[in-house]
């Protein structure tokens, strides 16, 4: 979910060209997810998209989710309110948002913006968030596609905001029957959850019976209590 710009260039599209999209639009974006690609951009200011091919591929295995011990406590405790699309461009932009001196830039461009934006106006962006007294203070959004989740990028504006988000996905995704979640890139953040690097190969293999996987879609949106979310995920 979110991580360097790294992996092959397969275009090198201008979407400040012309029109809202430059000539690529949503329904292009989802055709890459269903080939395995997806968009990043260099910075904020930059308007040009890349679409990456990672030669190595992360991925949450949804059967075998680690939660720590502390964060389970936390879950359960139920210290923040969760809640699920009702602030999708908020949760946007406390992605892009500088997060400290490890992440003082942004690959969520205009044109990115605009296509998620788009995405969830259509129905294939979810967006799960952490709220206390009224105020976002971290979550995650991605893209759902058949079986297949995307998890795009999160962001904590509060200790473990972002870590109660994703267990509430996974929590989410189990209950619905997805069967993959993709998390493009490995990093020690997510490793601790159990994220695994695959071959880009290897992932294709698994994303295509996934995308022809029909999931409840009521599942991403139910009312789960803590408890609930950690005993879902954990399987």
């Amino acid at each position: 979910m979110g991580g360097p710009s790294e992996g092959r260039r397969l275009t090198d599209p201008d979407f400040s060209a012309s029109g809202p999209f430059g000539g690529f639009g949503p329904e292009d974006l989802l055709a890459c997810y269903a080939r395995g690609v997806f968009p990043m951009a260099e910075a904020r200011d930059d308007p040009r998209v890349f679409i990456i091919e990672p030669e190595q591929r992360g991925v949450i295995p949804l059967d075998a989710f680690h939660i720590p011990s502390r964060l389970r406590r936390t879950v359960r405790g139920e210290p923040l309110e969760v809640r699920v699309d009702t602030a999708f461009e908020a949760v946007l932009d406390g992605c892009a948002a500088a997060q400290g001196p490890d992440r003082e830039d942004t690959w969520i461009n205009g044109p990115i913006r605009r296509l998620y934006a788009a995405l969830f106006a259509m129905g294939f962006v979810h967006s799960i968030e952490c709220w206390r007294d009224e105020r976002l203070v971290g979550g995650l959004y991605g893209v759902s596609l058949g079986g297949a989740f995307f998890g795009e990028s999160m962001f904590s504006r509060e200790r473990d905001a972002s870590k109660v988000a994703l267990v509430h996905l996974v929590a989410r995704l189990r209950k619905g029957g997805w069967t993959l979640l993709d998390a493009q890139f490995l990093t020690d953040h997510l490793s601790q959850f159990g994220a695994v690097e695959t071959p880009q190969a290897t992932y294709l293999e698994r994303l295509k019976p996934a995308l022809s996987v029909r999931p409840d879609q009521g599942a991403l949106c139910a009312p789960l209590t803590g408890a609930e979310a950690v005993a879902l995920a954990s399987g």
